[in-house]
């Protein structure tokens, strides 16, 4: 059975490139608008609604599966893991509990987005690949652990029988990944229990005079690791402490452990073992951190990968559909309707963790946009942040065609936190939206979900807001956050230098 369904998805996205190439270039461009069902935003839509889905073991994923390689002729393994969206059921279904919580965590997104402007600022302050494997695993909405960021489950310590089954948040900005570990002196409340070290077998503390406790982790978290006692006659031990620029933080113990990542496992595997953490993370155990340095899942992989992964972010909150977690570059898992096209993967030593691109123009259901803003600098696309900032000049142009296009149609609406462009859509099942399209160097171009353009906040439709945000100076750094990255494959590719974009349906039932 799971044969058969491997082959039927490997047919359909063989059908679906075929199409692609067929049909030309335009067929890749992206469309200039489409039309959005309104309950597609809806918080908590679908079939969870009124109950929390629970995710699967991270050992009851989609297994490892052989796979013949191709122009090397050697053999990849594939394992899938999920991401979902969960339902709203967190807070009251009244109008303004619901609200509230919207504002807060639209409020969690700007104090993420102004922290990665400071760890900006900071920065600049401061003077052969292997054959590869690939995983799969699964992302979902974190919206049940309040957070509007993704999250996947992982596994970590010991065999699949005692492993501790813990759900982070994916992220492309962070490096380090770590957890909530007992003896907790300072913790914020999770859903999953704290991961107890002493539970595992193949848990170890890493000694001081490792090379990751002073270079690694200095240029993973910007401090290097401290020496500590670690009682009970075992020597010193490392200690990390990493902080977020809006407060947040987590310090603890940098140690290895195994972890399973679907099908695939992992011995060795550094992370943190956090004793005192306090911040924006939601109810997660912690946070997966999949950014550029050595000590990021993709670098401490990369042998086994290729340092290549990917992700398709499921665009609806209800809790049987899921997106997905690729690492490796086997394709085979992709369900994309169109190609990837790929832009040039920009690097900056001041910035180490975070990737880059080069935005060099933009339209808005098809009429191009000028901004002074455009091709200015180099924009960051970051898994973490969830609403896309603009720069104001830039923000002003799209946010001015839009309105162009769509006012006409349907009526204003009061602003919403950081949204300044909402509509009144009462009594609309669905709407006519026109679409942004990024265009990128190289020739690649992204194009904005229909569902990732639009924000509801209430949930009769009176309140609807265009999905951006602008930034305060013209010299600050772009964001294109996850919220407009639904229904893309995106791939990151860091031994080739370069992200690619194509479109797929991520909601997996």
């Amino acid at each position: 059975m799971e044969a058969c369904l491997r082959l039927r998805r490997l047919l359909l996205h063989v059908i679906a490139l075929l199409l692609a190439v067929v049909a030309g270039p335009a067929a890749v461009v992206g469309k200039e608008s489409a039309v959005l069902r309104l309950r597609e935003l809806q918080w908590g839509s679908g079939s969870a609604m009124g109950r929390y889905a629970q995710p699967k073991r991270a050992h009851e994923m989609i297994g490892e599966h052989k796979k013949a390689a191709t122009a090397a002729g050697r053999t990849t393994s594939t394992t899938v893991l999920e991401l979902k969206h969960h339902s709203l059921t967190a807070i009251s279904d009244h109008t303004a509990a619901q609200e509230t919580y919207l504002r807060r965590l639209l409020a969690a997104d700007e104090a993420r987005a102004n922290s990665l402007q400071l760890r900006n600022k900071a920065a600049f302050t401061q003077s052969g690949h292997a054959a590869a494997a690939a995983a799969e695993v699964p992302l979902t909405s974190g919206i049940r652990f309040q957070t509007l960021n993704y999250v996947t489950t992982i596994a970590l310590g010991g065999s699949s029988s005692r492993a501790a089954n813990l759900t982070v948040i994916v992220d492309t900005g962070s490096d380090l990944t770590w957890v909530q570990c007992k003896p907790c002196s300072v913790c914020y409340a999770q859903r999953d229990p704290l991961f107890d070290p002493a539970g595992s077998a193949s848990y170890a503390a890493m000694p001081c005079n490792a090379s990751a406790c002073a270079a690694s982790l200095k240029a993973a978290t910007g401090t290097p690791g401290s020496c500590a006692s670690g009682g009970g006659g075992n020597g010193e031990r490392c200690y990390y402490a990493l902080a977020y620029g809006d407060g947040s933080f987590s310090r603890g113990v940098l140690a290895t452990d195994t972890v399973a990542l679907g099908g695939a496992s992992l011995d060795g595997f550094v992370f943190g073992c956090g004793l005192s953490n306090r911040g924006l993370f939601g109810g997660t155990a912690g946070l997966m951190g999949l950014g550029r340095t050595e000590l990021s899942l993709v670098s401490q992989t990369a042998s086994r990968f290729g340092g290549v992964f990917s992700y398709c972010l499921p665009a609806t909150t209800s809790g049987d559909s899921a997106g997905s977690l690729s690492l490796g570059d086997d394709t085979s898992s992709y369900r994309n309707t169109t190609l990837v096209s790929y832009t040039r993967m920009i690097a900056d030593p001041a910035q180490p963790p975070f990737y880059f691109m080069n935005v060099t123009g933009a339209s808005v259901g098809g009429a191009a946009v000028t901004a002074a803003g455009l091709g200015a600098a180099n924009v960051l696309i970051d898994s973490g942040t969830v609403i896309t900032r603009l720069a104001p000049s830039v923000y002003r142009a799209v946010r001015g065609e839009f309105a162009r296009q769509f006012s006409a149609r349907y009526p204003a609406a009061p602003s919403f936190s950081l949204l300044d462009t909402c509509y009144n859509l009462t009594g609309h099942d669905e709407v006519k939206v026109p679409l942004l399209t990024l265009h990128l160097e190289g020739g690649a171009d992204m194009t904005v979900d229909a569902a990732g353009m639009l924000f509801m906040v209430r949930k009769d439709g009176s309140q609807v807001c265009l999905a951006m945000a602008s930034l305060s100076f013209e010299d600050q750094t772009p964001i294109i956050g996850n919220y407009q990255q639904k229904n893309k494959r995106v791939v990151y590719d860091t031994v080739g230098s370069r992200l690619g974009f194509a479109d797929e349906d991520c909601s997996y039932a």
